[in-house]
């Protein structure tokens, strides 16, 4: 539902009714991940895709019949259509599991407080006895008490997920339940988390920065550029931009927060604020770290990253030239490129086109998945 927290949160604070969709299940290549969500309101307003086209005329449907009979949540399969160009199902081959349930603000106004955009996890009943099929509870980051429609080891059960997974910084599907000693009912909970935006920090007051801060801004990251050059690290120059600030870039670099989300980028080419930076940078636990310049740059950008006892380990790591080979020359076309390089360096995938290559178009989901997995038993000593 996450997908679609500004409109629910005002919804919410509206006290607007309202039934939402949402992926609880997905196999094969399904075009989007489990926690995703559709909702409808009462007056048929509709946002957000659970299925890239494919099934949204079925589910808005399916919404519209749970708000106009008040009834209980609904459950929807939807697999592959090829048998019958005609019928509802996926093209692509995949198969989603979907929750279909109405939203009473006045029942949930717990909701508008975990959808405001702060640190929290909605925990969404989707299997367990009738009666708590849809129920919901709300944890947040503050170590506040869960408030939501759970009650007793239920609650205390899925709340103890639902903080575990905000800690990890993922929406995922787990079990809890099914024993005496933390709750009766064998209950399957999706987790709703919403964590901060990842970080992008754009190094460079440059014609390329601008650009690149647009494409962050639209992938949904929170961009700073940093410069130390006061008459070029202006915000009026960087309007889409989160943040812009003057200052050397490893000395902010060395005083900001960052994780394993963050993508550094290195714009400046210039060795004096490179080298530093870029020694700094693949130090930390950060997710990206590309660098702008030509061949020979780069080849004098490594000399001098070994002279400052950077090991051949760490600049494994260093993406430079900067982005993927798309001949791009404006900075417009430069940003995409570096932009796609992130995007495939995240999800782990080849770069390459989709015509070149065979076999699943989401290979890598299961085996992140898996790792997440691994993530989230060291940390609650419980499997997910």
């Amino acid at each position: 539902m996450l997908n679609i927290a500004d409109t629910l949160h005002r919804w919410c604070r509206e006290a607007r009714p309202f039934a939402l969709a949402t992926v609880v299940g997905v196999t094969g290549s399904a075009p989007l991940p489990v926690g995703t969500s559709v909702a409808v309101d009462e007056d048929g307003n509709a946002v957000g895709s659970i299925s890239g086209g494919c099934v949204e005329g079925a589910v808005y449907e399916l919404c519209r019949e749970v708000l106009r009979d008040r009834g209980a949540p609904q459950r929807a399969w939807f697999g592959y259509s090829d048998d019958d160009a005609f019928a509802v199902g996926l093209t692509c081959g995949g198969e989603l599991d979907v929750l279909v349930q109405r939203v009473d603000p006045r029942d949930h106004a717990h909701l508008a407080d975990a959808l405001d955009g702060r640190p929290a996890a909605v925990a969404q009943v989707i299997d367990g006895p009738g009666e708590l099929i849809g129920r919901m509870l709300c944890v947040d980051a503050e170590g506040g008490a869960p408030y939501g429609s759970l009650t007793g080891a239920a609650r205390r059960a899925v709340s103890a997920q639902a903080r575990a997974l905000l800690r990890t910084g993922r929406t995922a599907r787990t079990e809890v339940g099914g024993d005496a000693a933390t709750c009766p009912e064998r209950l399957s909970v999706l987790v709703h988390v919403a964590a901060p935006r990842p970080r992008m920090l754009i190094f460079g007051a440059v014609d390329f920065a601008a650009a690149l801060s647009q494409a962050g801004t639209f992938l949904g990251y929170r961009v700073t550029v940093c410069d130390a050059r006061p008459v070029f690290a202006t915000a009026a120059r960087f309007p889409d931009a989160d943040e812009v600030v003057v200052d050397w870039p490893h000395r902010y670099l060395s005083g900001t927060a960052v994780d394993s989300r963050t993508a550094v980028c290195v714009l400046t080419h210039d060795a004096k604020f490179d080298i530093p930076l870029l020694r700094r940078a693949l130090d930390l636990p950060v997710g990206y770290v590309g660098a702008m310049g030509s061949r020979r740059t780069h080849d004098e950008r490594l000399r001098l990253l070994r002279e400052a006892g950077v090991t051949d380990e760490q600049l494994a790591r260093l993406r430079s030239p900067i982005g993927l080979d798309l001949g791009a020359r404006t900075p417009e076309e430069t940003a995409l490129s570096i932009a796609a390089e992130i995007i495939a360096h995240t999800n782990r995938a080849t770069g390459l086109p989709l015509s070149r290559t065979s076999g699943p178009i989401h290979p890598h989901r299961q085996e992140q998945e898996q790792e997440q997995d691994a993530e989230f038993t060291a940390i609650t000593g419980l499997a997910s």
